[in-house]
Formats: C-alpha cells, structure tokens, sequence
C-alpha cells in the first residue's frame, strides 16, 4: 500500500513538473528574433508604420522584430512567405486590405481567412497627389480635368491593391467612367512616387508616410483627403468632401501571423503591439508626421473588422475590370 501511494505521490509531481515545464516554455516566447515581413517596397506608407511601431514592439518582447522587404506580385510574394511558414510565432505580416484584394482579383486562391488575426494598428487617410508644376490644384480641378481630356490622364496605382480600389471609388464619386483613365501599372509605392517626381504619370494616391517630406519640400501637391476632416498635418488642404466627392478611404494596416499559431503566441504578439501604441511619442509621430490614426483592435475585434471590409471590398470588386 504504502509503494503504490509513493508511486502515486512521485507520479503526480512528475505530471506537476511537466505542468510547471510547459507554463515555463509558454512564457519564454520569444526565444530569438521575430521576422516580419513587409511584403512591399522599402519607403512606402506600409514599410514606414511598420518598422515604427515595431521597433516600439519588440523593446516590449526582449527579442527583436527585424523587418524584411519581399515585394512583388501586388504584394502576393510576401504574403505566401508568411503563409506557408511555420505557425511557431517567429514570422509575422505586416498586412493590409491588399490580402482581400489580392483574392477578389483572382491573383491567389486566399484572403484573411489564411492567416491568424493578431491586431489592427492603424489607418492611414489617403490622398490623391500631383506633382507641384502640374496645372491641377484641388481634386475637384482634377475631375473636371479628367474630363477634359479623356483617354490621356495617366494615373498610377498597384494592381489590385488599395490604391486600385481608391481610384475606382474616387472616380465613381466623381462621376468619371473607368475608361476614361489610362491606369499605369507599379509594383509598389516608391516606384509610383518616383514616377510622379519624373512626371510619368499625371497623379497617383499617396498618403503621409509616403508623401509627407515630399509636400514639405514642395515637390508633390495634395488634391484632396479623404477623410471626414482636414489632417492635423494638411490644415491647408480641404477633404474630398468639401470639394463635392463623397468619399472617405483609409489603409488599414494590421499584423498576421500563419494559421495554426498558438493562441498564447498570439497575445504575447499583439500585447506588445498594443503597448507600442501606448507610448505617446509614437502616437504622435504616426498622427502627426503621418497623418495616420491609431486604431488597435485586439485579435477577436480584428477578426470581424476583417470580415466586415472583406464584404465591402467584394461590392466594390463587381465594378472592376481586372483586365486593365
């Protein structure tokens, strides 16, 4: 009797110690360095906020979130990186509303669905910009000159991605028909920010993180943005409201992880996101240099936001010809 109670007692703390063992290996997350991947270009809006707000993030992890450029395929290389990587929590998205679209487009066979929620961060209010020595001031002007020479207004955009959606929106509101425009094709934002500074295309839509310095020094102009009210870093420049187009478009920008990663990972991920956002300094960089508002939704939140622009995405996508 008294064998089969010590092997009993020895039995229960072994399943203790396993117990304790597996709490302890939960909560040394991270054990090395966090990859995330941007699946754009280096300069553009989304490179920007994420490097930002990570290197606020990982001061609360104890290991570092190391960014890393795959660009390409409306941003399909960088997210199928992620996608098909191992769910242990080490490789990160930084994503946005282009992961819907992609699939809406028919370019991949996956939309949000694919990936784990982690957070929302922020919203990036967009803006259609020329360069300064064009003859169009305001979006309105644009309209009408849009109108005025049908067939040969070059406008830049990301195939399938927010800037794509933005035009789309932007000329129905305006009451100008899609063929009207001759959209021109760019693998990321900085390659459309260099073609507007070569004048290669008469407009594009960038926002603050993209943009800013460049309308400080005055090489760029902002039309218009769009948003519900003028940007504490634009004073000057009216929303597309004033100027009679109704439209209000934000960049959502949140992180993913691979499907299957554990839920506790996930936390671990998101709290020091959610952090990050907490210090004021960092706020006000990204609303006031940025023109960007932080909106962190936690992953359950995250979920429903995705699924609610998804819907909204997909009524806008039965108006595009993919084609062009």
């Amino acid at each position: 009797m008294r064998v089969k109670l010590l092997t009993s007692i020895v039995a229960l703390a072994s399943l203790g110690l396993a117990a304790t063992s597996s709490v302890y290996a939960e909560t040394k997350f991270p054990e090395k360095d966090i990859k995330l991947v941007i699946p754009y270009g280096p300069g553009g809006a989304t490179d920007i906020i994420f490097r930002l707000i990570s290197q606020e993030a990982e001061k609360n992890l104890g290991q570092s979130i190391v960014p890393v450029n795959i660009q390409g395929a409306a941003a399909t290389r960088g997210s199928r990186e992620v996608l098909n990587s191992k769910p242990d929590g080490y490789t990160i998205l930084g994503g946005h509303e282009a992961i819907a679209l992609s699939k809406i487009s028919g370019m991949v066979d996956y939309s949000y669905d694919a990936f784990e929620p982690v957070s929302l961060l922020t919203s990036t209010i967009n803006i259609p910009t020329t360069y300064a020595e064009h003859p169009i001031k305001t979006a309105k002007e644009m309209a009408q000159y849009v109108r005025e020479n049908a067939g040969d207004v070059r406008v830049g955009m990301i195939p399938s991605s927010t800037d794509h959606f933005f035009w789309i929106q932007f000329f129905e509101s305006a009451g100008i028909p899609l063929e009207d425009i001759r959209l021109i094709s760019y693998p990321d934002t900085g390659s459309q920010v260099s073609a507007l500074l070569a004048h290669e295309i008469d407009f594009t839509m960038i926002n603050m993180p993209s943009g800013g310095s460049f309308f400080k020094e005055g090489s760029f102009r902002p039309l218009g943005v769009a948003y519900d009210k003028r940007l504490d870093a634009l004073p000057d420049i009216p929303t597309l409201k004033e100027q009679g187009i109704d439209l209000i478009n934000a960049t959502s920008r949140g992180i993913f992880v691979p499907k299957g990663t554990p839920e506790n990972k996930i936390k671990i991920i998101a709290d020091a996101y959610k952090k990050a956002l907490e210090n004021k300094s960092v706020v006000s960089r990204i609303e006031n240099e940025f023109g960007t508002i932080v909106n962190y939704l936690s992953y359950s939140e995250y979920e429903k936001f995705l699924m609610d622009s998804e819907t909204t995405l997909n009524k806008i996508a039965e108006k595009v010809d993919f084609s062009r």
